[in-house]
C-alpha cells in the first residue's frame, strides 16, 4: 500500500515537472525579469481588429452649438436708444429700443442623429471622379500617390482654417455612370464593376478615408440602382451620392439637359440607407444630393432627414467665385434641408482670365458652412 502511494507521488511529480518545462518554453516571459513590450504589441494587435472602438452617445448640447457655428449667422443688431419728445409736454425722455428678432431658416430644426453621427462635428474633403476616365474628377486623373498627396494638401489646409473641426478625406467613387449611348437596356447608363469599386475601398483602407458611392441612374431609377450596391452601403465607411443632374425623365439623353429628382426619391434612398443601418448595427450614413439649379430637386421641403441618414446638399456648379456664391445662395441656403456641401472645380471655376480657385478662408464665410467640400 505504501509502495503504491510512494509510486503514484512519483507520477505526479513527474507530470508537474514537464508541465513546468513546457511553459518555459512557451511563455517565457512569464519567467523573465524583463518586461517584452514587443510580445505584448504582438498579442494585442489581433485584439485591436476585433475590439470595435466605443461610440459614445449624442451630446445634444454639444450637437446644437456646432450647428449654431455652421450656420454662421450675423450677430444680433445691438439695442437703440434715441430720444423721444412727448408731444403734449415737450419734455424728452431717452429710451431704448430692443432691434426685432430675426428667423433664420440655419440651422435646420430636425431630428437628431444616432450615436456615431459623421456631422457636424467633422468636416468631409472629398475626391470625385472613376477610375476609367481622367476627365471625370481628380480621383482618376492622377496615379494614385500623386492623388493622395494632393488630397492630403487639402485636408491640411481646412485643418489650419478650422482647427475646431476634425477634418475626413473621402473617395467620392462615380459607381453609376451616364452614358450617352443607350446600352444593352435602353438606361443610359453604365454600372462598375466590383473589382473596380474595390479598388477604391483599397485605396480608402490606405489613407483611412471613408467611401461615397454616387448614382447617376439615366433612364433608369434610384429605386433600381441603390440596392443594387447594397454589400458596399452595408459596410460602416460607405456613404451614397444621387446625381439628379443626370436622372433623365422625358425622351433626352444624359448630357443634353439638366435632370430632375424629387424629395419621394431622397426618401426612399434614406429609408433604405436607415434599413441597412438598423440592420447591421451601423452608425449613421451620409446622402449626398447634388445640386446647382432650381429644378434639379423638386419638392425639397419633403425631404426627411432620420436619425440613422444625414442628408446633405451639395452645390457642385461651377465658374467664378461670384457665380458660384450666388449659386450656393440661390439654390442650398434657401431651400434648407439640414447639411450642406460646396464643390470646387480644379479647372472648371478658374476658366475666367484672373479666377483663383475658392480657399477654405473664402468658405468659411458662407452661411451656412458646408460639411463637405468635393474637389473634381
Amino acid at each position: 500500500m505504501l509502495k503504491e502511494f510512494k509510486q503514484s507521488h512519483f507520477f505526479l511529480f513527474l507530470g508537474i515537472l514537464f508541465l513546468f518545462t513546457i511553459s518555459f518554453f512557451l511563455f517565457p516571459e512569464f519567467f523573465s525579469s524583463e518586461v517584452s513590450y514587443v510580445r505584448s504589441e504582438e498579442i494585442l494587435k489581433p485584439i485591436k481588429k476585433i475590439l470595435k472602438p466605443d461610440v459614445l452617445p449624442l451630446d445634444k448640447v454639444a450637437y446644437d452649438k456646432k450647428l449654431n457655428e455652421l450656420a454662421n449667422n450675423p450677430p444680433p443688431l445691438p439695442p437703440v436708444t434715441k430720444v423721444v419728445k412727448d408731444p403734449k409736454t415737450g419734455a424728452e425722455n431717452t429710451v431704448t429700443i430692443e432691434p426685432k428678432p430675426i428667423s433664420y431658416p440655419w440651422p435646420v430644426k430636425t431630428v437628431y442623429p444616432n450615436a456615431g453621427a459623421l456631422l457636424p462635428f467633422n468636416r468631409i474633403i472629398a475626391y470625385y471622379g472613376n477610375l476609367y476616365s481622367k476627365k471625370m474628377g481628380v480621383l482618376g486623373e492622377y496615379p494614385e500617390a500623386e492623388m493622395f498627396a494632393k488630397l492630403e494638401t487639402e485636408v491640411k489646409k481646412w485643418e489650419v482654417a478650422d482647427p475646431t473641426t476634425r477634418v475626413i478625406p473621402a473617395l467620392h467613387y462615380i459607381a453609376v455612370v451616364a452614358q450617352a449611348n443607350a446600352g444593352t437596356d435602353g438606361k443610359y447608363r453604365a454600372r462598375m464593376p466590383d473589382k473596380e469599386i474595390d479598388k477604391v475601398m483599397a485605396m480608402a483602407e490606405k489613407i483611412n478615408a471613408i467611401v461615397f458611392l454616387d448614382i447617376q441612374v439615366g433612364f433608369s431609377t434610384l429605386q433600381v440602382e441603390v440596392p443594387y450596391f447594397e454589400k458596399y452601403l452595408k459596410l460602416p465607411n460607405v456613404h451614397l451620392g444621387v446625381d439628379p443632374e443626370f436622372s433623365m425623365k422625358g425622351n433626352i439623353r444624359p448630357g443634353k439637359v439638366v435632370g430632375t429628382l424629387d424629395a419621394t426619391d431622397i426618401n426612399f434612398s434614406a429609408d433604405y440607407l436607415a434599413k441597412l443601418v438598423k440592420e447591421n448595427n451601423l452608425p449613421p450614413k451620409v446622402l449626398i444630393v447634388h445640386r446647382y439649379t432650381q429644378k434639379m430637386m423638386t419638392n425639397y421641403q419633403n425631404i426627411k432627414p432620420l436619425p440613422e441618414v444625414q442628408i446633405l446638399m451639395h452645390m457642385d456648379g461651377w465658374g467664378g467665385k461670384a457665380k458660384k456664391i450666388n449659386t450656393y445662395k440661390q439654390f442650398v441656403q434657401k431651400e434648407p434641408v439640414q447639411f450642406t456641401g460646396f464643390k470646387l472645380f480644379y479647372k472648371n471655376d478658374v476658366f475666367d482670365p484672373g479666377a483663383v480657385l475658392m480657399t477654405p478662408e473664402d468658405l468659411l464665410k458662407l452661411n451656412p458652412q458646408p460639411s463637405y467640400i468635393q474637389f473634381q
